[in-house]
């Protein structure tokens, strides 16, 4: 497949000649921006990219997990935004990313749409929706799209030092195979060069690479699977990616306290366990255990990356991010509010769930003012969120409107906040493919994994904050999620008999 973009990024790279094998690769901010962009994209927006860029690989159980979205019936949704929510989760930094001399996540543009009466956004409810078809306070739909205006002229960069997204405008560092970002220095050069057990430049040749959006996909894709990515992509060096489990024990840092103050639920779920094998064969959960599943996907990159042990992942992401907490922002990156928009990348507005346990931060909307211009006996609505542009108040009525929140209509006031509906019961199995509960499926699982019903064990678990972080990152890193979070990782647990819901 030819890339995307014909005039992509240069890239000089050093390259063992001898052994197939990239040693670092230099680049200025624009390379290193879209590398650190990486960390601000949630977990779906990755798996829709990758997931048909060739060699294909697996990704833990994030494949699974985004199918089930794929196949699970709309009905079973709280609304109709919520399925689309999940399969193109927006980027909290996303304004930033827009700014990337590759456009790497292709994503729609945010778009606006208010309800169908416009006295009711004028001065009744005053709702703005993301979403096309939401439900307005008033009972009609929220159908008709408005756009945005912004300011036409951007601002003018007279310093070169004002260019990048996240990196000063030009900054030149150095990236390793295994994506560890360094100041561009002798002795950081010298130092790769050792480890590889070279002593002289002998077999070291110097290469150039034009760098398109496809390989900056199958970069994406190699820095979660391998260990040598850049050499992947840029030699196309063939190997079998093979979706082996690494560190099949604990795979957090356990950052999360849990404290009595928690302002969230515990979620309570049955395992069918194997006890001679120690293992998941699938657990039946209500929808609130979904909600904290398929919220995987909206989670950026950078979190998991946050969560993960050093030697939990087969890829480099966690290199990537850890790259960061040890780079002098002063001296390397625009401001410490973009170190710290990489370190701890947020959810984008909207996309919280109502029992959050992840700890993972939400973006703020912004903020938009609607009001009505009257031009040749023409009603033209305006749409703003730069103060700036705003007319005179005293002469044109301004609302500042409410954004809503997509996963509820307007007057739900039994929503939790989630995305599935309730009471609903599910079978999630040990490599997460989630679908309606259905005792034939349960039995077609035991029969498939070979497990006599002798064997079996009903196990019931109160999934915990830092039971929920384990489960994210043994997601990402292995086939065998509820196993790796639940049995290798003993948790806290009662056992029960056979009828319990939800």
């Amino acid at each position: 497949m030819e890339d995307k973009l014909v005039e992509g990024l240069s890239l000089k790279a050093s390259v063992d000649t001898e052994k197939n094998r990239v040693i670092f690769v230099e680049s200025d901010e624009d390379f290193i921006d879209i590398l650190l962009s990486f960390l601000t994209m949630p977990i779906g927006s990755v798996i829709r990219l990758i997931r048909y860029q060739p060699p294909p690989v697996g990704t833990g159980c994030m494949d699974n997990l985004y199918e089930s979205v794929e196949n699970l019936d709309m009905q079973l949704f709280q609304t109709e935004a919520c399925k689309s929510m999940l399969l193109h989760p927006r980027n909290g930094a996303a304004v930033q990313c827009e700014s990337l001399k590759l456009n790497v996540d292709d994503s729609e543009p945010l778009q606006y749409f208010c309800c169908e009466s416009w006295e009711c956004t004028a001065s009744d409810y005053k709702l703005l929706s993301h979403y096309k078809n939401a439900i307005c306070g008033c009972g009609k739909r929220m159908s008709r799209e408005i756009d945005l205006s912004e300011k036409q002229n951007k601002k003018m960069l007279f310093d070169a030092r004002d260019r990048g997204v996240f990196v000063k405008g030009l900054t030149r560092m150095i990236v390793s195979d295994e994506l560890k970002i360094m100041p561009p220095l002798t002795a950081t050069s010298f130092s790769l060069l050792s480890k590889l057990g070279l002593t002289d430049g002998s077999t070291v040749e110097e290469r150039t690479f034009n760098i398109g959006v496809d390989k900056v996909w199958n970069l994406l894709k190699f820095s979660l699977v391998s260990r040598i990515p850049l050499t992947e992509t840029l030699l196309k060096k063939s190997r079998e990616l093979n979706n082996v489990d690494y560190d099949q024990g604990s795979f957090t840092k356990s950052q999360m306290v849990e404290t009595s103050l928690c302002m969230y639920k515990r979620i309570r779920i049955k395992l069918i366990v194997s006890k001679s094998r120690k293992m998941v064969c699938y657990a039946e959960a209500c929808e609130d255990f979904v909600d904290l599943l398929f919220s995987f996907l909206t989670v950026p990159l950078g979190h998991v990356a946050k969560e993960m042990k050093t030697d939990a992942s087969r890829g480099c992401i966690n290199h990537l991010h850890n790259s960061i907490q040890d780079l002098d922002a002063e001296r390397y990156l625009k401001s410490n509010d973009h170190k710290e928009m990489l370190i701890s990348p947020k959810l984008a507005p909207g996309f919280r769930l109502g029992n959050q346990q992840l700890g993972v931060e939400e973006c703020k909307h912004q903020q938009y003012f609607y009001y009505v211009e009257l031009r040749d006996d023409r009603v033209i609505p305006k749409l703003i969120s730069d103060k700036t542009l705003l007319p005179d108040i005293n002469s044109v009525p301004v609302s500042c409107l409410s954004v809503m929140d997509p996963k509820s209509q307007y007057k739900d006031a039994t929503s939790s906040g989630g995305f599935v509906k309730g009471p609903s019961m599910f079978t999630v199995t040990d490599n997460l493919i989630i679908t309606p509960i259905s005792p034939v499926s349960g039995l077609s699982v035991l029969s498939k994994l070979k497990v006599p019903f002798s064997d079996i064990e009903e196990r019931v678990v109160n999934v915990g904050k830092e039971d929920a972080s384990r489960l994210l990152v043994a997601a990402f890193v292995t086939k065998s999620a509820l196993t790796n979070a639940f049995i290798l990782e003993e948790p806290k647990r009662e056992y029960k008999g056979l009828n319990h819901g939800c």
